[in-house]
């Protein structure tokens, strides 16, 4: 088997409509396609940046809450490269979005940050 690249990252969020709000004016995404699936009582948003499908958000009823903070097994957080880091938190904080301090990478020389989604799901920002 030889993987190619990766194809989405999905993710089950308590709130639709804040979720998808977040996701696409607060970040950016574009929506592909939004689909309400009646036999789940589910929605399905496809979202796309800059062209490349990258996420699917999902919308069940009463999803469970992620287990632990912030080291639990699973999935750790998911990262988005920026021009400029404080552009960004800049960008982020106008939302009223709670930012940690702006570090350095120090192996790369990099800066990069973290923010939460609405469901508490870490995000990074790293600083290409």
């Amino acid at each position: 088997m030889k993987l190619k690249a990766l194809h989405h990252i999905a993710i089950i969020c308590s709130d639709y409509q804040i979720s998808k709000q977040f996701y696409t004016e607060v970040l950016g995404f574009e929506i592909q396609q939004e689909v309400y699936r009646k036999e789940r009582d589910s929605y399905k948003l496809d979202l796309a940046l800059n062209g490349t499908y990258l996420i699917e958000l999902f919308s069940f009823p009463n999803p469970k809450a992620r287990p632990t903070q912030p080291e639990a097994t699973g999935l750790r957080h998911i990262a988005f490269a920026v021009d400029s880091i404080q552009d960004a938190v800049t960008h982020l904080q106008s939302f009223g979005i709670e930012v940690e301090p702006i570090r350095m990478d120090e192996f790369t020389g990099k800066q990069f940050t973290f923010f939460r989604d609405p469901d508490d799901l870490p995000i990074e920002l790293y600083q290409k």
